[in-house]
């Protein structure tokens, strides 16, 4: 009893620091939960999914040299950006993106708890750091669009080229550009990976899905990230060139490995071939923003 009522008056034994963190996080848990952040994080869902479509369109003109707005985020952005109501447009998309990239991240709150847990610990690790690269990933995309937004656009491949020039002329740069270029290749075999397992689908709430539409939405994720595989791999590998010559004209993004892509014998069926793979992926990403789960342990 004399227990009971010293913590009811808070002079009983203080909680631990551990059960504060787990209090702090429980409570972050909630915000990241809230229904109003999901909604608006299916927004940066169909922007994901739409900005795919677009980049799908602009391989296209690209493989048959009909040439328009870079074939890659940016470009996509652009093409917002010159349509009508475009400014309105960007900044839901970029506002939609953080929310998503918030949402995502929120995922970590949930596992963390095994990084405690030595059995368990390197396993929680792995899936929390694929949790926050998905949400870095919808953070950059949702900051360059909200400054397509303001005006303050730039070219992704032009930032590039600065930035491993820059980064070459520091010492042991090289280095760090391989390893750059090393990652960049290894994000292109883990997405073409999940691509031919179909790992992808725990991103999907397959009980909230009717069960006809599961192969079809499987089909187009496989072919999505399959040709995005290809297409980050590309360029880690043109990083990596950049890297082994000093030449930073090698270094490109997107648009760029899309443009090497196009320059080869039967460079346009090949592209196009790439460009309907990104419209598939966008068809797949619109279809998570209708069933979207968060599930990172894929």
């Amino acid at each position: 009893m004399l227990r009971r009522l010293g913590t009811s008056r808070g002079t009983g034994p203080p909680r631990s620091l551990l059960d504060r963190v787990h209090a702090a996080v429980e409570g972050a848990r909630t915000v990241t939960d809230h229904p109003v952040l999901t909604h608006v994080a299916r927004v940066g869902l169909l922007a994901y999914g739409a900005m795919h479509l677009l980049i799908g369109y602009l391989a296209v003109r690209l493989a048959w040299r009909l040439r328009g707005a870079d074939a890659d985020q940016t470009g996509a952005l652009q093409l917002v950006a010159d349509g009508p109501g475009g400014r309105v447009l960007l900044w839901a998309i970029g506002l939609g993106m953080l929310a998503l990239a918030l949402w995502q991240a929120g995922e970590v709150l949930l596992w963390w708890r095994g990084l405690l847990d030595r059995a368990h610990r390197v396993r929680t690790a792995v899936v929390c750091a694929k949790c926050l690269a998905k949400a870095l990933v919808y953070g950059v995309l949702g900051v360059t669009a909200l400054l397509f937004a303001v005006g303050a656009g730039y070219e992704a491949d032009e930032r590039l080229q600065d930035l491993t020039d820059e980064t070459l002329d520091l010492p042991g740069g090289s280095a760090v550009v391989f390893v750059a270029a090393a990652g960049v290749v290894a994000v292109g075999l883990y997405t073409l990976v999940r691509g031919f397992t179909g790992g992808f689908m725990r991103d999907i709430d397959l009980p909230a899905a009717p069960d006809h539409w599961e192969p079809l939405i499987e089909g187009l994720g496989r072919v999505g990230y399959v040709a995005k595989g290809i297409a980050f791999g590309l360029v880690g590998i043109l990083l990596w060139r950049a890297a082994a010559s000093a030449d930073v004209s090698a270094a490109t993004g997107l648009d760029g490995a899309l443009t090497v892509i196009a320059g080869v014998a039967a460079g346009p069926w090949l592209l196009t071939a790439i460009a309907v793979g990104f419209a598939a992926f966008g068809v797949y990403a619109l279809a998570r923003a209708r069933y979207p789960d968060r599930d990172p342990s894929s």
